[in-house]
C-alpha cells in the first residue's frame, strides 16, 4: 500500500491543522492506521491509532491527548489527524503508517507515508 500525506504548515499557538493521509494499493480497512512525528534533532515518536475495520478504538500518546483526534473514512481510504490547540513542541514532521496490528511501536507498521511538516510559532 502506497500512503500520501498532506496538510501540514505553518500555525500560531493555539491554532488548529488537519492532517490527512490517502491510501492507495491493498484493501484499506484492512490496515491500522497510525501517526507518528519526528521533531527536529529527536527520534520519531507515536502520536495516534486507530484501528483497522470500523476504527471504533483509538489510542493516543499522553502528550496529545485531549488536542488530537484521529479519524478514517474508508470509502475515501483516508486517515486524518485534527490538531487542536497547537503548541510549539507539535513541531515536528508528521508520518502516517499502516500496519497489521494495533500497537503504538513502530516496528509494527509496514508501510510509511513520505512526511508533512508541521510548524507551531509561540
Amino acid at each position: 500500500v502506497q500512503l500520501q500525506a498532506s496538510g501540514g504548515g505553518l500555525v500560531q499557538a493555539g491554532g488548529s491543522l488537519r492532517l490527512s493521509c490517502v491510501a492507495s494499493g491493498h484493501s484499506f480497512t484492512v490496515y491500522n492506521m497510525a501517526w507518528f512525528r519526528q521533531a527536529p534533532g529527536k527520534g520519531r515518536e507515536f502520536v495516534a491509532v486507530i484501528i483497522s475495520g470500523d476504527g471504533s478504538r483509538t489510542t493516543y500518546a499522553d502528550s496529545v491527548k485531549g488536542r488530537f483526534t484521529i479519524s478514517r473514512d474508508n470509502g475515501k481510504s483516508t486517515v486524518y489527524l485534527q490538531m487542536n490547540s497547537l503548541k510549539p513542541e507539535d513541531t515536528a514532521v508528521y508520518y502516517c503508517a499502516a500496519g497489521g496490528r494495533f500497537r503504538i511501536a513502530e516496528v509494527a507498521y509496514d508501510y510509511w507515508g513520505q512526511g508533512t511538516l508541521v510548524t507551531v510559532s509561540s
